[in-house]
């Protein structure tokens, strides 16, 4: 039976898509310490259908990482449906999902991303092309608007409308990026107005906030972005505290074994070389660590696994 985002239980925790940050190999860390829906970080819609290399690299997931969500972005109702078809057939993922969210210049100037709320018509359009190309669900993550966080109200039932089959919607505006703070309430009146599940995300960085997240806006979910980044275990952290249970503190030597575990994964992933781009990673998960600061300057130009493990067994 697949699976559908009306039926799957409530409330629903899941890894925010982010570019550059979630990849099979942090997907795979993520999964190994808790069970949260995975969303993949986006890929372009115009790259798989001129067959891009590195793009369809980006598709290759391990079976771990189900249920998965792959995200794609793109502003052609055409592309995007072949695209669509395209991540089935090499990857046949649970979901699919569309970015109308993110703020990125490099992605709005070519009226992708969350400049597709400027237009809820092609919006709209994109939505019923894909899931006429694919029969998987199809959700949505957008924002509360381009300027106004009003605007995210039309929008939405629009976006419902279209066929869509969940949205998420990050509490900020293109304008405000991810400066501010995130705008829960107008989550919640999204909530009340359409009849399609709905996942809040943006501030969300402990357990306590995913609480409050979930109680302010009255989301079937929430997505976690940033809060992850240098923390898998959070994951674990929000079922536990959301099921009254204690929340177990990370010690050191857990930070050393998931960072050592996350960094083969990213060279089994990449290649031998590819250390260069995990070191934004090791700057997450000893970020605020007492007795680590004089060892962050070698963290940041570390090249091989060797030398991280002596770095990394110093500590």
């Amino acid at each position: 039976m697949k699976p559908d985002w009306k039926t799957i239980r409530r409330p629903i925790i899941g890894l925010s898509p982010m570019a550059e940050m979630t990849d099979s190999p942090f997907c795979r860390v993520v999964k190994s310490l808790s069970s949260p829906i995975i969303f993949r970080e986006m890929v372009s819609a115009d790259a798989l259908v001129h067959g891009n290399e590195k793009t369809l690299k980006m598709l290759d997931i391990h079976d771990e990482e189900r249920p998965l969500v792959q995200q794609i972005f793109g502003r052609d109702p055409e592309i995007m449906a072949q695209a669509a078809k395209i991540v089935m057939a090499r990857q046949n993922p649970e979901f699919i999902d569309l970015n109308m969210g993110c703020p990125a210049k490099k992605l709005t100037g070519n009226f992708h991303g969350c400049a597709l709320m400027k237009d809820p018509e092609l919006a709209a359009a994109i939505v019923k092309a894909v899931k006429a190309a694919v029969d998987v669900p199809v959700s949505v993550k957008t924002r509360t608007g381009w300027s106004d966080k009003k605007e995210i109200l039309e929008f939405a039932q629009v976006l419902e409308q279209a066929g869509a089959d969940l949205i998420t919607i990050h509490g900020r505006t293109k304008k405000q990026a991810y400066a501010g703070r995130a705008d829960w309430d107008i989550i919640r009146r999204v909530k009340e107005l359409v009849s399609l599940p709905v996942l809040a995300n943006g501030d969300i960085t402990s357990p306590e906030l995913a609480q409050k997240a979930l109680d302010q806006t009255k989301a079937d979910g929430i997505l976690i972005a940033r809060g992850a980044l240098g923390n898998p275990w959070i994951f674990q952290q929000v079922a536990d505290f959301l099921s009254g249970q204690p929340i177990k503190e990370v010690s050191l030597a857990e930070r050393i074994r998931v960072a050592k575990m996350h960094a083969r994964l990213h060279v089994e992933h990449y290649g031998p070389n590819s250390m260069v781009t995990f070191r934004k990673h090791l700057v997450n998960y000893f970020k605020g660590v007492p007795g680590v600061k004089i060892f962050r300057q070698q963290l940041v130009q570390v090249k091989t696994l060797e030398e991280l493990d002596q770095i990394l067994n110093q500590l």
